[in-house]
C-alpha cells in the first residue's frame, strides 16, 4: 500500500510540474529543469530497503501529496519582523526568501566589492548570468528522488558570486521565512555559491519558520564550488516549525588548496534530514565539517556525510555532536571515500553523542571506505548517559540535580558553539541554547 501511494504521490509531482509553464527560462535552466524531470521519473521515493533510508523512516513525507508552490505566497510579513531574525550588526548583507522566494522588500543589501553578486537565483538565471550558466547543476550528483525534484522545479534561491581575489570581509546572511502558508505545501528551494581562486566568505543560512502549526516541507538543495585557494566559512542553522520537514542535500567541490569550514546546527523541526557531500577533487584541499543536533520529543534528524577523497595531500575532519531526549530518533552517517591515488589522506571523524531519555535512539555509523595505501584514517563515536559522578560532583556542592544535569548538559553542546568564529552566530546560538536547558544568561 506504501509504495502506491508513493507512486500516486510522484505522479502528483509530475503533474503539477505542467503549472510552471513557459515562464520564460534560458534553454539551458530548461534543460536542468528536464534532466531533473527525468531522474525524478526514475528515482525510487525513499523507502527503508534502500541504504541509506534503512534507518531513516520519511514515510510521513513521501505519503504525503505535497502541493509545489510554483508562485511566490502572498503575506503580511512586515520588516520589523523580519529583522528579528537578524544576525548582523546592520554592515551584513541579509537576504530573505519568503517559503521560497526572494523579497527584496525584506532584505538589507549593502555595498560589496566590486564583481561581487549576492542575489536571487531566479534574478540571475532570467538575467543569464555567466556564473550561474557555468556552475548550476554541473557540482549535484545522482542524489536520489528529492533532488531530482528540486531541479524539476528549478525557480529560485540564494545565487552568491564572489570573484578570483576578493575576500568579503562581512558575512553574508540568507534567512529562508516559512509563512502560515496553506498546509501540506513544499517549497523546492535552490541555491548556487561559487567562489574564484583565492576568494573568501563567510556564508549563513538560516531556515526559519513563523508557524508552529503549519505542516509544511522545504525540499533545499545547495551547490557550492571552491576555486583553487578559496576559504569558505559556511554555516547552516535549521529552525523549521514544529510541524515543519527539511529534507536537504548540499554538495561541494574543492579545487587545489580550498579551504572549507562547516558548521550545521539542527535545532527545531519535526524531521529534519540534512545530506552533506563534499569532494576534494585537487591536491591540499582540506574540510572540516563540524554540527549540533538538539533532539526531543518524537522529532527525527538525520545527518548524512559523505566526503570523497580524489586527490592526495588533503585532509578532512568531522565532529558532530547530539542532545537527545523524549522518543527522538537521530541518525549520524559519517561516510569517508579515499580513492586509490589519494595518498597522504589525513581524516578523522568523531561523533559523540548524550542520551537525556531511556527512550531516545541513536544510529551511528562512521565508515571508511579506503582504496590508497599511504593514509591516515580513523572514526569513532560514543553514546551515553551524563556521568553520574559529575552530577554527584556538582550535587556536593550544593547544586540540585535537575541544574547539574541541565549545566552539563549546556557545557556538551556549547564546547561545538564555542568554536565558531563569527560573533553573532556564536552568541545567537549560545542564546538559543541557555533557553533550551535553562541556565545561567548570557553576555557578549
Amino acid at each position: 500500500m506504501a509504495n502506491a501511494i508513493a507512486e500516486t504521490n510522484k505522479s502528483h509531482y509530475l503533474a503539477s510540474l505542467k503549472q510552471l509553464g513557459a515562464d520564460g527560462l534560458p534553454a539551458w535552466a530548461e534543460a536542468i529543469r528536464r534532466e531533473g524531470e527525468a531522474r525524478f521519473r526514475a528515482a525510487p521515493m525513499p523507502h527503508p530497503k534502500l541504504e541509506e533510508w534503512r534507518q531513516t523512516n520519511v514515510s510521513d513525507i513521501v505519503n504525503t501529496a505535497y502541493t509545489s508552490l510554483v508562485t511566490p505566497t502572498t503575506h503580511n510579513i512586515t520588516p520589523d519582523a523580519a529583522d528579528g531574525h537578524f544576525l548582523g550588526d546592520g554592515s551584513w548583507t541579509e537576504l530573505v526568501f519568503v517559503d521560497g522566494y526572494y523579497a527584496p522588500g525584506l532584505s538589507r543589501t549593502r555595498a560589496l566589492p566590486d564583481g561581487v553578486r549576492v542575489a536571487g537565483l531566479g534574478e540571475a538565471i532570467a538575467a543569464g548570468d555567466a556564473v550561474a550558466k557555468e556552475h548550476l547543476g554541473t557540482v549535484l550528483g545522482k542524489r536520489g528522488a528529492f533532488p531530482a525534484l528540486n531541479s524539476a522545479f528549478l525557480q529560485d534561491g540564494i545565487f552568491i558570486h564572489v570573484p578570483a581575489n576578493t575576500v568579503l570581509k562581512t558575512p553574508v546572511h540568507v534567512l529562508f521565512l516559512t509563512t502560515a502558508r496553506p498546509a501540506d505545501t513544499v517549497s523546492h528551494i535552490r541555491n548556487l555559491v561559487v567562489l574564484g581562486e583565492s576568494a573568501e566568505a563567510t556564508v549563513t543560512m538560516t531556515y526559519a519558520a513563523l508557524s508552529d502549526t503549519t505542516p509544511y516541507l522545504n525540499n533545499v538543495v545547495d551547490e557550492v564550488v571552491l576555486g583553487p585557494n578559496g576559504h569558505l566559512q559556511w554555516h547552516k542553522i535549521v529552525r523549521e516549525g514544529a510541524e515543519g520537514k527539511h529534507l536537504a542535500t548540499t554538495e561541494i567541490i574543492q579545487a587545489r588548496d580550498s579551504r572549507l569550514e562547516s558548521f550545521t546546527a539542527a535545532l527545531t523541526g519535526k524531521v529534519s534530514r540534512n545530506q552533506l557531500c563534499v569532494r576534494l577533487v585537487e591536491e591540499g584541499a582540506s574540510c572540516s565539517l563540524t554540527g549540533l543536533y538538539i533532539n526531543n520529543d518524537t522529532r527525527l534528524i538525520d545527518n548524512a556525510l559523505d566526503i570523497t577523497h580524489a586527490a592526495p595531500h588533503c585532509s578532512s575532519r568531522i565532529a558532530y555532536k547530539g542532545v537527545l531526549d523524549g522518543r527522538s530518533k537521530t541518525v549520524f552517517t559519517g561516510k569517508v571515500n579515499v580513492a586509490r591515488d589519494a595518498q597522504q589522506t589525513d581524516s578523522d571523524q568523531l561523533s559523540n553523542n548524550l542520551l537525556l531519555s531511556d527512550t531516545a535512539t541513536i544510529d551511528a555509523k562512521p565508515q571508511l571506505e579506503i582504496y590508497a595505501d599511504d593514509v591516515k584514517c580513523t572514526h569513532g563515536a560514543t553514546v551515553g548517559a551524563p556521568p553520574e559522578e559529575i552530577i554527584f560532583y556538582f550535587r556536593s556542592r550544593g547544586i540540585g540535580e535537575e541544574a547539574a544535569r541541565a549545566m552539563l548538559t549546556f557545557g556538551f553542546a556549547e564546547a561545538v558553539v564555542a568554536e565558531i568564529e563569527e560573533t553573532a552566530l556564536r552568541d545567537s546560538l549560545t542564546r538559543h541554547l541557555e533557553a533550551v536547558f535553562r541556565v545561567g544568561g548570557h553576555s557578549t
